[in-house]
């Protein structure tokens, strides 16, 4: 239903409706008052903040119902809002180009747990390549920068209750790097019964059996968690005007000194306060946020605001060819503005979960991209796609541990022996999920460099020095198992049963 209230005094309730909505805050408010008064004397400030903006945001969850945006409103961006990446390489580099990224802060979002590659603690301490983890990597680029250059970039990490202690024991290891690391976290917010809609949290600790009942509330938190951290005040005192944000699992996005100029020095002289990167959309993609014009704004869609009689077109690659890679690039400034106006707005998205003892919750969260509508003269920018190399599963990180791609002080790039740009599509079947499991059945990272599409399915292990060429599928039956031998080449092969391949 397009307008909730309208719809509902139509039948000469709304009056009711409002009622129970004032009566829902009513009952929040009380139970949060209580979980409040369980805070320890040092806990209460940052709890009482964290309570503030779940409040505001519950109030908006209770005054907003269905879809949040009216698909009829939805017009293309406009030619020159989303601007093509080679355009503004074209430009080239000033000779100050030290100066300019002196005024530049790397944050990236490290408030994920590495769950759904069954590893415990932060996402950011997977190994991904040579030992290296995340967090090395995103070191290690940065203190390139900072040595080549004679700059000093430092690194934000935005935690979140669940990273913060394991990051802050590793981040010793990085005192003698010639990076200045800092930390906030993210705000711990209630989760809701979905019955009730009450916090199922009775007291403010989080551990233990209490785990379940808090969660960090996305990453478009990072405004207001940034800000009440003092962290955004100190950085502008100290003449930093602009943040790169990007998901730390994304191996592309790395510093770019191209898009930073265009920020900079605008060619029109007027500044971005909000710069998007976007990608073009493959198969593979199309369920990514996409950049629309909405009521002269640029405005990020994603999937779960779109009606459902919708769905198909906003997924269709040819409509929106684009999808939000979430590196942005965003102005100290109109943060801190915007933030103390309270003029941030970004739709809730509604994230339902269900406990292990099988009781239905929900987190409200919202998204970091959709505050672009907030700031004044946003740009896309339509990068290449080796800006976006997510690695969620063992399937992505198969692709960056192999010889696809070569390392270079903490940058992957794609390896020039590689006939074409696109990588291989890689699927492997459940039991390669957990990372021990996927590292326990590859004795080395096959050669993948000729790979088009590679398929695994059931118990398979792979040899020294495989090389996998084309087209691969390999299929064990249940019960089965199949040994890809060392040395073998697999090339255009279906392989199923439970063959113990001998001949290559």
């Amino acid at each position: 239903i397009q307008d909730f209230s309208k719809a509902m005094s139509q039948a000469g309730s709304s009056q009711f409706q409002e009622v129970i909505r004032q009566e829902l805050e009513y009952s929040m408010k009380i139970e949060l008052d209580k979980i409040l008064a369980t805070a320890h004397s040092n806990e209460i400030e940052h709890t009482k903040k964290d309570l503030e903006g779940f409040k505001k945001l519950f109030h908006r969850f209770l005054q907003e119902k269905g879809p949040s945006v009216d698909w009829g409103k939805i017009q293309r961006p406009p030619e020159d809002s989303i601007q093509p990446y080679e355009k503004i390489k074209a430009r080239g580099l000033p000779d100050n180009i030290a100066s300019v990224l002196n005024k530049l802060v790397v944050v990236k979002l490290n408030g994920g747990l590495g769950t759904s590659m069954g590893c415990k603690g932060p996402k950011s301490l997977i190994g991904v390549r040579n030992e290296n983890t995340f967090l090395d990597l995103t070191v290690q680029q940065i203190e390139h920068l900072n040595k080549s250059y004679n700059t000093d970039v430092p690194l934000v990490l935005m935690n979140s209750f669940n990273t913060d202690d394991d990051t802050k024991k590793i981040l010793q290891k990085y005192s003698h790097s010639r990076v200045k690391i800092y930390t906030f976290n993210q705000s711990r917010y209630p989760r809701i019964n979905k019955e009730t809609l009450l916090p199922i949290a009775k007291d403010v600790s989080y551990s233990g059996e209490n785990t379940e009942c808090w969660y960090p509330p996305g990453h478009g938190d990072i405004y207001a968690s940034f800000y009440n951290s003092g962290l955004l005040d100190n950085l502008i005192a100290e003449g930093k005007e602009y943040i790169f944000v990007s998901n730390i699992d994304n191996l592309g996005a790395t510093v770019d000194l191209y898009i930073l100029n265009h920020l900079m020095n605008p060619p029109n002289g007027k500044r971005c306060e909000f710069v998007m990167e976007v990608t073009n959309k493959t198969r593979a993609d199309v369920k990514g946020g996409t950049l629309t014009q909405y009521e002269n704004k640029l405005r990020l869609v994603e999937i779960a605001q779109v009606p459902k009689a919708h769905v198909d077109e906003f997924k269709s690659v040819s409509k929106f060819k684009i999808f939000n890679t979430n590196n942005l690039w965003i102005a100290l400034s109109a943060i801190k503005r915007l933030q103390e106006k309270n003029a941030i707005d970004m739709e809730i998205i509604v994230n339902p979960k269900t406990l292990d003892g099988g009781l239905n919750v929900i987190q409200l969260e919202t998204a970091v991209g959709a505050a672009i509508k907030s700031f004044e003269n946003s740009l896309g920018i339509n990068v290449p796609r080796s800006r976006f190399l997510p690695v969620k599963t063992t399937s992505d990180l198969l692709l960056v541990m192999s010889n696809l791609y070569s390392l270079n002080a903490g940058s992957l790039t794609m390896s020039e022996k590689r006939e074409f740009p696109t990588v291989p599509l890689v699927k492997l079947g459940s039991s390669f999920t957990k990372v021990q499991d996927y590292l326990r059945r590859f004795e080395s990272i096959p050669d993948m460099l000729e790979l088009d599409h590679l398929t695994v399915s059931g118990d398979v292990t792979f040899g020294k020095n495989v090389s996998l060429k084309g087209t691969v599928i390999i299929i064990a039956n249940h019960g089965d198992r199949i040994d890809i031998p060392a040395g073998a080449l697999l090339e255009n092969k279906i392989v199923s049963g439970n063959l113990r391949i001998l001949d290559h």
